[in-house]
Formats: structure tokens, sequence, C-alpha cells
């Protein structure tokens, strides 16, 4: 009788403890393979930049290769989508920020939650945009080129890659008075390309745009943050030029699909805080204007609460803008068509 009851006290212990072995053995073999980082945008993007300087560092941490997958069109959401659906096991991740995972789930009606369907793993790095314009814009700073833009409503287009974007450019017409048509694309590296070749007139991008702009193939008027950026002092911020209200700082992020275990979720964070702390890293955010979020934030505790945060501040906004679905439905349903739309002039706003 006491063999039997020693036995059953064993049998209960090591099934209390059972769960426990479980994650310290997931632990110790994830990741098993190579892991998916889903870009929800074009290759050669700022999206794209970011993936692979983070990936390569990433994998001396994980032991495992980080393979992008660029899956654009749709403001992001058709990539961001995937990664909603994908197995939560910690071997496909994405790289999302404020459009697909915040001002995407306020512009358009779509098939996956932004606020509850993803596991934040880290913040990763914020950045401002700066209005750029091809390089035969006759106008010299930005008070001849809303001067020029009133004069002629209606004439210029703006590439729009992004939910952001598209919120920025808004509040630039708002603020200015003047009337642009959008030309959506399906990532900022195709919206540059087309900026550089003359097919558009304006864009709101990304500082990882600047190159071009030093090699005189664009122009830059101005940039939507506080302080101007130390890669191009010369950039006066919206505050200076007379439009505060037009300052505007964007984040990128990792995100796994909901239901990734905490443990391979820590796994990842702590793959994404050694990254970040790595002085090359940090050296090449730097020099493609981007900062990266203080240590004490590098938590998904933190990108979770940001993430609510920014919600309450912009659904509330976007909902006032009034002419953003039918433009938003659009966006979605042809996502590919852009030659056609600079051909017949955009979209007007």
């Amino acid at each position: 009788m006491k063999l039997a009851r020693r036995r059953l006290v064993r049998l209960a212990a090591g099934a209390a403890a059972l769960p426990v072995m479980l994650r310290i053995a997931r632990t110790q073999t994830y990741p098993i393979r190579p892991i998916t980082m889903i870009v929800p945008f074009a290759a050669g993007g700022t999206t794209d930049v970011l993936a692979r300087v983070l990936a390569e560092r990433m994998r001396r941490v994980l032991g495992q290769p980080l393979i992008i997958e660029n899956v654009s069109g749709a403001d992001g959401s058709i990539g961001t989508g995937r990664a909603a659906r994908a197995n939560p096991d910690g071997h496909t991740i994405e790289l999302g920020f404020l459009g697909t995972h915040v001002l995407n789930g306020a512009f358009y009606s779509l098939p996956y939650d932004v606020l509850n369907d993803f596991a934040p793993i880290s913040p990763l790095v914020m950045f401002p945009e700066i209005l750029l314009a091809r390089k035969t814009m006759p106008a010299r700073d930005l008070r001849e080129l809303i001067a020029w833009l009133r004069a002629n409503p209606r004439q210029a287009s703006a590439g729009i890659q992004t939910a952001g974007i598209r919120l920025v450019t808004e509040f630039f017409q708002k603020q200015t008075g003047t009337k642009l048509n959008f030309v959506p694309y399906r990532g900022t590296g195709p919206a540059v390309q087309d900026l550089v070749a003359g097919q558009i007139d304006l864009l709101f991008a990304p500082p990882d745009a600047l190159p071009q702009v030093a090699a005189g193939n664009i122009k830059a008027y101005v940039v939507t943050s506080d302080a101007r950026l130390a890669i191009a002092p010369a950039i006066p911020t919206v505050a200076e030029v007379g439009l505060p209200d037009l300052a505007y700082v964007a984040w990128f992020a990792l995100f796994a699909p909901k239901g990734t275990a905490r443990d391979i979720v820590g796994t990842l964070n702590a793959a994404v805080v050694e990254a970040l702390a790595d002085p090359t890293v940090r050296s090449r955010l730097v020099d493609i204007g981007f900062e990266a979020f203080p240590r004490e934030q590098q938590t998904a505790e933190a990108l979770g609460a940001l993430v609510k945060a920014e919600a309450a501040k912009w659904w509330p906004i976007i909902k006032e803008l009034g002419s953003v679905p039918q433009i938003a439905d659009d966006f979605l349903q042809y996502p590919s068509r852009r030659s056609r739309r600079v051909r017949e002039g955009g979209y007007s706003a």
C-alpha cells in the first residue's frame, strides 16, 4: 500500500512539473528552422532596409537565418494579414509599423484585428517623414511650394505608400489650403523611383530617401520632427516653417501571430535587444535617419501599450477626415494599378 501511495505521489509531482518542463524544452529547441520575417512592403523600401539590417544580427543570437519575405500590396494589409494567419510557433514574424498595426485599422475594413490578432515582440525605431519633390519643381522653399500649389490646385500628384503617409499628406493639405492628387504605391521604394523619374510631384518619405536628395535627384522641403535631422541639418522642421501641427513621428516594431508562446516571444525579444545594442547596427540606423527606442522600452509590454495608445490618439482623427474611405477601398481592391493612376492624374482628396 505504501509503495502504491509513493508511486501515486511521484506521478502527481511529475504531472505538475510537466508544463514547466515543456516550456524549458521549447525554449531550448526554438528556433528549430529558419524564421520568416514578413515585410509588408516592396523590396528596397524603408521597411525592407530595416529588416535586412536587423536580420543578420538577430541570426547570430537565434542560431537560425531570418528569411525576408516581401509581401506587398493593399497598404501593407496583405503581408500583415498573412502574418496574422501564420502558425504561432515563432517561425513567422512580421516587421510592422504605425500604419500597418494602428492606422490601417481605422482606414480599412480588414479581415483581422490590428489590436488583438498579434503578439507584440518589441518596438524597434522611430523616424519622421520628409516632404520631397521632383527636382524640376520650381519652388525653392516650402513657402514658395505652398504658393505654387495654391495657384495650381489639383495639378500636383503626391505619392501615398502607407496609411501614415496618407494621414500626413491629408494634414498638409488642410493646413496649407492646397489640393493634391493622390497616387497609391506598394512601398516607399517604387514611390521614390517615380519621384526621381518625375512621374509624380511630391512625396512624404522616411529619411532613408535622403541619398537621392544629396545626389540632386530630388528636393527636400521640410521634416516632420521637432528637431532637425543630424544627417540632414539643412532641412527645416515643421515648427520652423509655421506648421507645428504637422509634427509626426512613425515607428517600426516586430510582431508575431496571436497565440505565440511567451517564452518564444521572450527569445525573440532578447534577439532584438541584443541587435539594437550592437554598435554596428546602431551606426547603420543613425545613417538612415532612424532612432532606436530606449532600452527600457524595448519590451513586448511596452509595444502592446504603444499600439493601444496610438489607436486611441489617431483613430478619432482619421474618422474626422471624411474623404478617406473612397480612397482606402480602392487602394485595397487595386493595389497594383499604380502606372494607370499616374497617367490619369491619381486621385483627388
